[in-house]
């Protein structure tokens, strides 16, 4: 029987609908009920296209004997975090505090008073492995530890709240001059210097910096300019992109840039636009930028926008491989065996594509292959058409870059719609506008850089949709769920919103006359959000920006 998730708007949280836990959204009533029968809260907080969650779901939280030792001694809460980033991130700053690093899901355990952290962790298997205890032994240790330790409770929840008070309210730095300037920057470009094993993440914020700082005449460490172009041909040329439909993935998980995680986020996807179009804006005129925007627009067009214009949110790791499978499998919509590439492609095809990408029969990917490009330039116009006869063998249709495709918007969707080629993998729908704004400034900056209208007009129609539908009795909201807003905007909804209708002014005016709506309309617009900005989210004590309005903060611990 489905649990009280059943009826959420959120797909992250319906996915857990038919666990046997007795989960709870983030509630009054279910903040009320834990003090009330002092039990420790729970809290598990993920998203849809997480594969590690999609794991602990079907593993743990699928499991009888977890459940009802869960059920009967605390209180499961399930949040998404792409609803709640306030409460993400003040659980995952408390996580970090106590083991030294984060990720989801982010599984945390409260005290049911003051909603304080005392342990927590992410992925937690069934059985001991990975070095990990298996989670009910978890579960029973740490209620014991809640019941018959209480001062030590006491103690670590003591440490941690003052570690989060300290976070929310910093102190004055002092001057802000060159020296610091200087400093920051060096940091950003010694940020994409790392040589150290392990995942790489696209870390856009940090090589915009770079970039942006390579400009001045610093005393620095780091070749910031030749580092900023590094990393986009990393983007660019490495497995992190997919060559055959576009769009980018979240990260890679070695440190070559080949092998992806493949969910693809809508957030990753707008920053790696803008940051490619400014390389190519300082000159550095790189044709694979060129490719990999073009591409990825084709990816955001055919998959990613709805039919009023907004941009869903992402699309999972995981899809099924037949639909009689019961649960999906990591890269199966993006991977190719050897054989399905002789069987996609003659002889003479394969072999010239493998003189451009990383091809082998053994693969690269467990047995299989991530294709990534081994030199940068042009590809030729026969590796072109080796990459269209791949795209018709993975989507069941000959590639035609205006092809829009309907979204798996569950499971079931995605095992019982007669696809004609690869079962996709499941889409999450929902608008978040935070994420529509960094593709919108990605979109509108690569318009100015590439004079390309239909850029333009598909950053100008998601703007427009969001000034018209996301503002409710006089208030700007986060999210839209096919019509239905909800949320209460929060601090980098307004903050990356207003950019955008600023990078929208100005794609308007460098495209010039025709521009719809005009670039006035779009300043307009700027200058009324953020007087909205700053009489909800602005604090005179702090002057800064809370994360989360005045009247929407009352269940939070900061």
């Amino acid at each position: 029987m489905p649990n009280r998730l059943a009826q959420s708007q959120s797909l992250y949280l319906r996915k857990h609908a038919d666990n046997p836990i007795d989960w709870w959204p983030w509630c009054d009533e279910a903040l009320e009920k834990a003090n009330a029968e002092d039990k420790p809260i729970f809290l598990s907080v993920g998203y849809s296209s997480c594969h590690w969650c999609t794991v602990m779901e079907g593993e743990a939280f699928s499991n009888e004997a977890i459940a009802h030792y869960m059920n009967e001694h605390f209180l499961p809460i399930k949040v998404d975090r792409e609803e709640r980033p306030d409460l993400d991130s003040i659980y995952m700053q408390a996580l970090q505090m106590m083991v030294g690093q984060g990720g989801w899901p982010l599984n945390i355990f409260l005290t049911p008073d003051e909603r304080i952290p005392f342990y927590g962790g992410t992925y937690f298997p069934m059985e001991p492995k990975y070095g990990r205890p298996g989670f009910l032994e978890v579960l029973k240790a740490l209620r014991n530890f809640y019941d018959t330790q209480k001062e030590k409770v006491t103690s670590v929840t003591g440490q941690i709240y003052e570690g989060l008070q300290k976070s929310a309210f910093l102190e004055p730095s002092g001057g802000i001059g060159r020296d610091l300037l200087n400093a920051g920057l060096d940091y950003s470009a010694g940020v994409l210097s790392s040589d150290s094993p392990g995942p790489r993440f696209p870390m856009i914020p940090y090589a915009d910096a770079a970039l942006r700082g390579s400009r001045f005449q610093l005393n620095a460490q780091y070749d910031a300019g030749g580092l900023a172009q590094k990393r986009g041909l990393d983007l660019a040329l490495g497995g992190i992109y997919d060559h055959v439909g576009g769009g980018f993935h979240r990260y890679t998980v070695d440190p070559t840039w080949t092998v992806p995680h493949f969910e693809k986020m809508l957030y990753d996807n707008g920053q790696i636009v803008e940051y490619l179009a400014n390389l190519w804006s300082v000159g550095i005129e790189e044709p694979a930028f060129e490719r990999a925007i073009a591409k990825t627009v084709e990816w955001l067009t055919r998959e990613m926008t709805a039919p009023e214009g907004y941009f869903y949110a992402a699309q999972d790791a995981d899809s099924f491989i037949t639909p009689d499978d019961q649960e999906p499998e990591k890269g199966a919509f993006y991977a190719w065996t050897y054989s399905d590439l002789e069987k996609a492609l003659t002889e003479t095809e394969l072999s010239e594509l493998t003189q451009h990408f990383t091809i082998s029969p053994e693969g690269n990917f467990e047995g299989q292959n991530v294709l990534q490009r081994k030199q940068f330039g042009e590809l030729p116009d026969s590796a072109e058409h080796s990459l269209k006869k791949l795209y018709e063998r993975r989507y069941g249709t000959p590639f035609d870059p205006h092809q829009v495709i309907q979204p798996a918007r569950n499971n079931q969707e995605a095992k019982t719609q007669p696809w004609p080629g690869r079962i996709p993998p499941v889409t999450d729908t929902k608008m978040i506008v935070a994420w529509n704004s960094l593709m919108i400034s990605g979109l509108a900056r690569a318009s100015v850089v590439f004079q390309n209208r239909e850029y333009y007009q598909l950053a100008a129609q998601a703007g427009q949709f969001s000034l018209t539908n996301q503002r409710v009795e006089g208030r700007f909201h986060r999210l839209n769920y096919d019509g239905v807003v909800s949320v209460s905007a929060q601090s980098e909804d307004y903050a990356l919103f207003i950019k955008a209708l600023l990078d929208l002014h100005q794609a308007a005016v460098s495209i010039g006359e025709g521009a719809v709506p005009s670039a006035a309309t779009w300043l307009a617009e700027a200058v009324n959000l953020q007087t909205e900005f700053d009489n909800w989210l602005w604090s005179i004590e702090t002057l800064g920006y809370f994360n989360t309005a005045r009247d929407a903060s009352d269940d939070l611990v900061i």
